[in-house]
């Protein structure tokens, strides 16, 4: 009987371990691009973007039995997750710069091939903005969110992405002008 017991337990841990990577897998195959494209947005480069989005699928793997069990709250937190990541390589850019003074990126002639060039000016000016503006615009209006699913995955007040996006508009508005 005992025997019965440690089998039923590990056969529930097995389920849910696979019940966990289902949902990995189904987020990956439903949302992976959307996801890279957010990271892209934020970093500028898709190289940075895809590595950004593969570490947080592996940390997803690695931390599985701690994955939210809903679809829309495993986005969220899969959201919050390379929004953390994007600024994580950020700061390590910024301190790159300070201590290398490294030129800013030109871009490259696949991504003007793939980006008309109003796109990026719109993309230079964006990644000019503040990262939390940049952020809020970002999930805002390029992933299409609701103020509220914004706010899950910044993890600030609905009113505050609010606030933030006004100012973000306003300053886009600003350095895609500077950009001609």
């Amino acid at each position: 009987m005992t025997f019965d017991r440690t089998f039923t337990a590990a056969g529930a841990r097995r389920s849910e371990g696979s019940a966990a990577d289902d949902g990995v897998a189904e987020l990956f195959r439903v949302h992976h691009l959307a996801l890279v494209r957010l990271a892209l947005l934020m970093l500028g480069d898709r190289a940075g973007a895809e590595d950004a989005v593969q570490d947080v699928y592996a940390r997803l793997h690695r931390r599985r039995s701690r994955v939210p069990g809903s679809p829309d709250e495993l986005l969220a937190y899969a959201r919050a997750s390379v929004l953390n990541a994007c600024r994580t390589l950020l700061r390590r850019r910024a301190l790159m710069n300070r201590l290398v003074q490294a030129p800013e990126p030109v871009w490259s002639a696949e991504n003007d091939v793939l980006i008309a060039d109003d796109r990026r000016r719109v993309l230079q000016a964006l990644l000019k903005l503040p990262p939390r503006q940049r952020e809020a615009i970002i999930l805002r209006y390029y992933l299409d969110l609701s103020e509220a699913e914004t706010a899950a995955s910044m993890g600030v007040r609905p009113g505050t992405v609010k606030s933030t996006v006004a100012r973000g508009l306003s300053s886009l508005g600003e350095r895609y002008q500077e950009e001609r």
